[in-house]
């Protein structure tokens, strides 16, 4: 029962049959693989307890997700032509595009009166009103934590109402496709201030802003939890470890994360050919964003081309070597790419339009739901003053970015400019083997390839012919046929 409890069995059995659903997608972690069967075998079993049918309904095992196993993954689900995915374990709940979902977050187990005890011990020394924002995996303890909280409160200070604590709720533990026209609608009163943030929403006191309160999470070290310290880095967060059993203060390691990606912005600022990595097919509004992108890097003078892989590594990146910098467009929970073992930086959508835009400056605001800039028009994309030299910090002095007279030219003739481009990169490259464009100085991907020092397998020849390439050796390595053998 234990088992069946966990995997919430009859509540998915329940969202199938209730919209019919005929091939269902099960959507498993690396780390929850190894039950997948135990759950087929037990949602089988239930599904034939709740009438006709249930043996015609098609069950589908995913893993190895083509993204980051905390989004629905619509693209393996349409290999089986799905009409849902059940999805488990650790989750974003970004919103999907094609296809319903119903989430499974497990039942993680925690303390709630040791977790109720730190809470009301750190609200009491908070100056603060305190947010308490958990792990979903966390969320099947809440009412206990909050009747827990109630108790410890009494017994503190006498007072059962607890008004210096609020908590967020899960948003839903199913969901329907949303247009890329709905991503960014709220039907809640503006003047209350609805926050939502990895499945979470809550909302705050008429007047006040998440900076009047003071923050405290329950769950792991983990992307969530990274989450929410860079969204609200303008807030004291703490940290209930529940395996630990103890609270955690420090998130100095957390926030020093902030001054790495300020430094990716200006380097980003330096760069010349940008790479769009695609990192998800299925998160609503995606499309939207790839466009905006591309219409900000183009009116910053430089050259984007658009690339789409599953989970990228630097193996996979350094075959890009053109690109200067790559934007990652992805969930909030995955966008945040460590790329110190990549050949070039890897950013976010809002610190691509830090980097692109002239004028634009860091308040110490950070967004990581690329969803919350589908609308939104970065200051200074129609500045007038775009031809202007930039000052460059990394490189202590000005720096003049690509003329963008070119790039209308090049959209004006098309493939002809390109060509022409090319070619005189080409003779500028016959006039001295040694010339090569540096990394940052090309303006387009064709022009860096021209230009490098290793243009692939070549012969030392001015003739094309075939009797100028040479044969190589045949036979087995113990002995080629051109060899003969010593007695």
């Amino acid at each position: 029962m234990e088992f069946d409890s966990n995997y919430e069995v009859s509540r998915v059995a329940t969202f199938i049959t209730t919209h019919s659903f005929k091939r269902v997608a099960l959507q498993f972690p690396d780390e929850l693989l190894k039950d997948s069967t135990g759950v087929v075998r037990a949602l089988r079993k239930e599904l034939q307890s709740c009438g006709e049918g249930g043996n015609d309904i098609g069950l589908y095992v995913m893993a190895d997700t083509t993204y980051g196993s905390c989004c629905v993954d619509e693209v393996g689900a349409s290999h089986i032509n799905a009409d849902c995915v059940i999805h488990y374990g650790h989750t974003c709940l970004s919103p999907t595009s094609n296809l319903p979902a119903f989430f499974v977050f497990g039942k993680a187990p925690i303390n709630a009166s040791n977790c109720a005890k730190h809470l009301c011990d750190y609200a009491m020394s908070s100056k603060k009103p305190v947010m308490v924002l958990f792990g979903l995996e966390y969320g099947h303890a809440l009412h206990d934590i909050k009747e827990a909280s109630t108790t410890e409160a009494t017994s503190l200070s006498g007072d059962t109402s607890i008004s210096k604590l609020h908590f967020a709720d899960v948003m839903s533990q199913s969901m329907n496709p949303t247009k890329t026209s709905d991503v960014n609608e709220d039907c809640d009163d503006a003047s209350r201030k609805t926050y939502s943030i990895g499945g979470l929403r809550w909302s705050l006191q008429q007047g006040l802003s998440m900076e009047n309160y003071s923050l405290f999470w329950i769950g792991p070290d983990n992307s969530a939890f990274a989450n929410v310290v860079l969204t609200f880095n303008g807030c004291e967060i703490v940290r209930f470890d529940a395996m630990e059993n103890q609270l955690l203060t420090d998130t100095s390691q957390q926030r020093r994360i902030l001054k790495r990606r300020y430094y990716l912005v200006e380097k980003a600022k330096d760069a010349g050919i940008v790479g769009i990595l695609v990192g998800t097919l299925g998160v609503a509004g995606y499309l939207s964003m790839i466009n905006q992108i591309k219409e900000m890097t183009t009116k910053a003078g430089k050259k984007a081309y658009t690339l789409v892989m599953g989970k990228p590594n630097p193996s996979k990146l350094a075959n890009f070597p053109e690109c200067d910098v790559f934007i990652y467009i992805s969930c909030s929970q995955t966008a945040l790419l460590d790329s110190k073992e990549f050949l070039a930086p890897v950013i976010t959508p809002f610190e691509a339009m830090l980097a692109f835009t002239r004028g634009s400056e860091w308040t110490g605001k950070y967004v990581m739901q690329f969803q919350d800039l589908v609308t939104s028009t970065p200051v200074g994309l129609e500045n007038s003053g775009e031809d202007e030299a930039r000052f460059s910090f990394l490189q202590g002095g000005y720096m003049e970015d690509h003329d963008l007279q070119d790039i209308n030219k090049e959209e004006e003739d098309g493939p002809l400019a390109l060509a022409k481009r090319t070619q005189m990169a080409l003779q500028e490259h016959a006039k001295d083997h040694k010339t090569m464009v540096k990394k940052g100085s090309a303006k387009s991907g064709v022009e860096f390839f021209a230009t490098r020092a290793f243009q692939g397998l070549d012969i030392n020849s001015n003739s094309n012919a075939p009797e100028q390439f040479i044969v190589g050796r045949s036979g087995k390595a113990s002995g080629y046929n051109h060899e003969t053998s010593e007695h």
